[in-house]
């Protein structure tokens, strides 16, 4: 795994987990490599893995069954798409049109792309 300089290890770990939900590599149920499983895997400390573990279920994403391990939650995915659509709309996409006006990008150029990008 190759880690962003901007972005905190469990988060990145966390986002790995959610792309997996979203693309449903992870069902409800599935369970998850343990945190000493997934800190070897992608060589970071244990401590790492438990944090982001902590935060997926604080956030209801996870869920552990002692001594058996972590499993997807039955409403992770309904979970995840309101984590990712909040996120989207509270920073990627201001951001984006941030971007978009300082390259003084036409709004019919915008549109043409997001129409030709869907339809891929």
């Amino acid at each position: 795994m190759n880690f962003k300089k901007h972005q905190p290890i469990y988060v990145q770990i966390a986002e790995t987990i959610f792309e997996d939900i979203l693309e449903q590599k992870l069902t409800s149920g599935a369970k998850v490599p343990s945190v000493r499983e997934l800190a070897t895997t992608v060589q970071v400390n244990p401590n790492t893995v438990q944090r982001s573990f902590q935060w997926l279920q604080d956030e209801n994403i996870i869920e552990q069954r002692r001594g058996i391990g972590f499993f997807i939650t039955d409403n992770a995915l309904h979970k995840t798409l309101e984590i990712k659509k909040k996120e989207f709309f509270d920073h990627i996409l201001p951001e984006t049109i941030h971007t978009i006006r300082l390259l003084q990008i036409p709004k019919k150029q915008i549109l043409d792309e997001i129409e030709k990008n869907i339809a891929q």
